[in-house]
Order: C-alpha cells, then structure tokens, then sequence
C-alpha cells in the first residue's frame, strides 16, 4: 500500500529542498513555515504486462471483446499518443508497442489486412522515422513505415473529413482514414487528469478549424484547472465532440498510466524526498550536480533528452471510451492527488528541461512560460495553490534560444508579437489568423519537422488563466531581457525574488512550493 501525498511545514530541522531549473537543478531553504507539496509514493507496476493487456482486450468496458470487433473485409486504424506524452519519455519497449503488438496480432488472426497506424499528433510536429519506430517498435515500424504508418497532417484537406457540429456550433473534422473506419483503435498513455478519454480522437486527428473551438482565450480563461475536467470549459468542449464522433465512428480506446518511477537508479535522488537521501543519495546529487554544471549546454541537454524513464504501468483499461476513461482517472489521482489546506500568497515551482513540446528539442521562453503557467500553475483541482492576485515564482534560466527546425513560428512570435503585447486577447484578436493560415508555416508543419503555426499562440494562451489570476511572475535565474519581454521579472536568488513578491503580498507571505517533477496534483481545499 503506497503512502498518500505529502504536505510538509518547513522548520528548523527540514533540509534544503531540491529545485529543477530547466537543464539543472538546485538546493534551496525555505523560509521558516513554507507548506512543501510532495506527491504520493510511486505506486507498484503491474507484473506480467502483456497478460494484462490481453486481459484489457479481451474484457473491455462497454463493449464487445476486441477479437469480436475484428473481421475481414473491415477498414482497421489504429492511433496512437505522439512523443508528447509521457514525460520524459519512457524505456522501451514503450507500452504502445506492447499494445500495438497485441492489437495486430488479433487483426490478424480475424482476416483483417486493411491496417493504418497513425501518430495523433494534431498541430504538433511530425515525429521522425526515429522517433516513430522507437514508439511502436522494431517489428511494427518494418512491417507498416512509410505507407501505412505516418503521422496525421492537420492540413491535408484531401484528407480530413467533417464529421459534424455540436449544439454550440463547434465543428468535429478529423483525419478522413480514421472517420471512414470501421474501427478506431486509439492507443493512449494518461500521464495527467488532462489528457486521454474524450480528447484523444477529437484533438489528436483534429484540424485546425476543429482546435480553435476550445484552444482559446475564453475557454482557457474560464477553464480553470485544465486537471479538473468538470470544472473545464476546455474538457467540456472535448465532450460535445465527442458526443458528435460517437454518433458516427466506433472507438475502441485503450488507456494506460504510469507511476512516478521518473527518473533512472543513477538520478534516484531526484524522485525521493529530501530527508530521505541516505549518504548514497547525498553523493550521487554532489557528483550529477558537478558533471551536469560543467558539461556545455548543448550536450547536456541532449543526455538529458536521452535519459528515459523506468516507469511502471498501474493499469491498462480498454472498452468504451467514457468508461474507460473513469477507470483510468481513478489510477492517475491514486498516483498524483495531494491534500492541501487552502491556497498561499506566493507558490514556488521549479521548472525541468521538459515539456510536451520540446522533445529532443529545445525549451524555449514560449515553452518555459507555457509550462510554469500553463501546465505546472494547474496542477490541482479545486482552487489554484496561489491565492487571486498573489505571486508565482519559478526556477528557470529562461534563455533565449528556440530550435529553428521545429519552433519556427516561435521565433516570430517572441520578436514580433511579445515585443508589441504580451496580452492574450490582443495576441488572438490581431495575430492568430495570420499564424494560423500563413503559408510558409503550413508548409513547414506538413513537410519538415515543425510545429504548426499557430502553436506559439497557443501556448501563450494556455498561460491565460493562470495571467488573470496572478499578480506577479518572478523566475529565478532568469535571463533578464527574456524574462521582461514576456512581462515577468527576473531574482538571481529566491531572497530577492521573495523581497520583489513583498510588493504584492507583504511583509510575512504564506508560501507554498509544489516539489514536481514526479508529478504531483494539489487537491485544495
């Protein structure tokens, strides 16, 4: 039996705590009183995995047995989570490759010979061959790459089909393979209470015209914490279309989580508490701190980019896609959900090298403020951990270096855009058209390996919410010219950066520090 989350008061006796700062990572005490949220232990891996996904298969929710829904004759596709997810990326073999296996396998043995597999990768990048094959595997790759295993293309419009329209006009046109099946199998690795279930085929093979319904100002203003799917206008969007895909396409999902086994027995120390290192520990971090601090940046980013994570899988659920999706959501918040007593006047979060989109790539400023105040900011369900009006101070060099590859649009969006306003509503009312349709962009995302793009923008709105709540963002250790022009202030220490949050919070602030990665969700109360 794992041990629940974990809130700890700061004290005389509490050591210094470990803070993430992109490629690096830091000691820091706290003052006297800070609340420390830890999540859960990391709970067991299932044994014997391949059994239990036949099991999943073989019983799903809601629906027929696999084997039942397979036949010749019948058009078969089969989607998976792109390299956003998880995070960082796991050992192989990678579940999906485990499930893919077993899927064909049943395909074939019931005749069925028109396969596609497809990466749902929406507006993100094209992975790589590389990175398709590491994902599905050695065997799957040979037999299906390049022709029957690709990744969807957001601006195919020969290929997207219109599936239909909600009650509140929201247009449902996804890949047209996939809306022509027979059967949809979508594969899907559940690392937060925001991805998976009614998302997956509505966002992972969704153009353009579909996004723009919920990846917005005014829903992701109003959906408050993206982890608390009732509460989210966004998920609510993702219902109505779903709804809609119900009507007219058969999904077979199948979901998996993981536990918080995120970082290999070299880099132990980094998933354990503090006052827990045994001398062992306490070694490993003086000498990975010393190697990692004078290795370039550029190599280290890329070790770090290779080190994969040893996760468990805690389940495998398939059927139904409502249904399944419940079962899944009850494992992830078994592995994440921490109880906190009510917000505090200043939250601290120390920000990793990574993030859904900057897989083997860089973590540009869009991205660091995307993560610290899109994703790590709504890490909890109920109330944000920072009180309206108070102070969000984050670890991050937040340097001013994007990949040219595959943040092209990125790097316009910083020099032209957050030069002029750094206003969500602004950026959509003036710029998201030009981003969105612009044609060197559309011909970047479909042929090279770029994000799409109108991603910027929408990383920048993902921070909406979290910029209406706040009234101040301080980043310590962060390029000062970068930090400004995206209207943060930048601390060289968090003395300094808690004397600049005085201004908005006074003299004696309640302060409270979410210790993620591992990853862990604030239940506040």
């Amino acid at each position: 039996m794992s041990r629940p989350g974990f809130v700890l008061e700061v004290d005389e006796r509490t050591p210094a705590l470990l803070m993430h700062e992109g490629e690096g990572f830091r000691l820091e005490k706290l003052p006297l009183g800070s609340r420390v949220v830890y999540p859960p232990e990391s709970l067991p891996g299932l044994r014997d995995l391949d059994a239990h996904i036949r099991e999943a298969l073989l019983h799903p929710l809601g629906c027929e047995p696999l084997p039942e829904l397979l036949h010749a004759g019948m058009r078969l596709t089969i989607v998976f989570d792109d390299l956003s997810i998880p995070l960082p990326q796991m050992k192989t073999p990678d579940i999906r490759q485990r499930i893919i296996e077993q899927v064909l396998e049943m395909a074939a043995a019931a005749g069925v010979d028109d396969v596609e597999l497809i990466a749902g990768n929406a507006l993100h990048r094209r992975m790589t061959p590389a990175e398709l094959k590491r994902t599905v595997g050695e065997r799957v790759f040979r037999s299906f790459f390049p022709h029957h295993l690709r990744n969807h293309d957001a601006e195919d419009r020969a290929n997207l089909t219109e599936i239909g329209t909600t009650k509140h006009g929201e247009v449902v046109e996804i890949n047209k393979r996939a809306a022509t099946s027979d059967l949809i199998v979508y594969v899907n690795v559940t690392l937060t209470a925001m991805s998976g279930g009614p998302k997956s085929v509505s966002v992972g093979l969704a153009s353009y015209r579909s996004l723009k319904h919920h990846h917005n100002v005014h829903t992701l203003r109003h959906s408050r914490s993206f982890n608390d799917p009732p509460n989210s206008a966004m998920h609510h969007s993702y219902n109505r279309m779903a709804g809609v895909l119900d009507e007219h396409v058969k999904i077979f999902q199948i979901e998996t989580s993981v536990n918080n086994d995120t970082f290999p027995t070299q880099l132990g120390f980094l998933n354990k508490r503090e006052w827990e290192w045994t001398l062992k520990d306490q070694a490993a971090y003086l000498a990975v701190k010393r190697a990692n601090d004078l290795t370039p940046i550029k190599q280290r980013r890329q070790i770090w980019h290779r080190t994969a994570a040893p996760y468990g899988i805690t389940s495998v659920t398939a059927g139904a896609p409502g249904p399944v999706h419940e079962v899944t959501m009850g494992h992830v918040l078994r592995q994440q959900l921490t109880e906190v007593n009510g917000p505090s006047d200043i939250g601290i979060w120390g920000l990793p090298y990574i993030c859904p989109y900057n897989v083997n790539s860089i973590m540009n400023p869009i991205l660091m403020m995307s993560l610290g105040l899109g994703y790590f900011f709504n890490l909890y369900r109920g109330q944000p951990l920072v009180r309206p009006g108070g102070v969000a101070i984050y670890y991050h060099p937040v340097r001013n270096e994007f990949h040219p590859v595959h943040h092209p649009s990125y790097i316009d969006f910083y020099e032209e855009v957050l030069a002029e306003t750094t206003d969500p509503v602004a950026i959509e009312t003036k710029y998201e058209e030009q981003f969105a349709t612009d044609p060197w962009y559309i011909h970047l995302y479909r042929n090279s390996y770029a994000y799409h793009g109108v991603h910027p923008l929408y990383m920048w709105y993902w921070g909406a919410h979290a910029l209406e709540h706040l009234g101040q963002v301080i980043v310590v250790g962060g390029d000062r010219r970068t930090s400004e022009r995206m209207g943060f202030r930048a601390a060289s220490t968090l003395g300094d950066a808690l004397e600049m949050a005085k201004e908005k919070v006074g003299g004696s602030p309640t302060i409270t520090y979410q210790h993620t990665p591992p990853l862990s969700m604030a239940d506040v109360r």
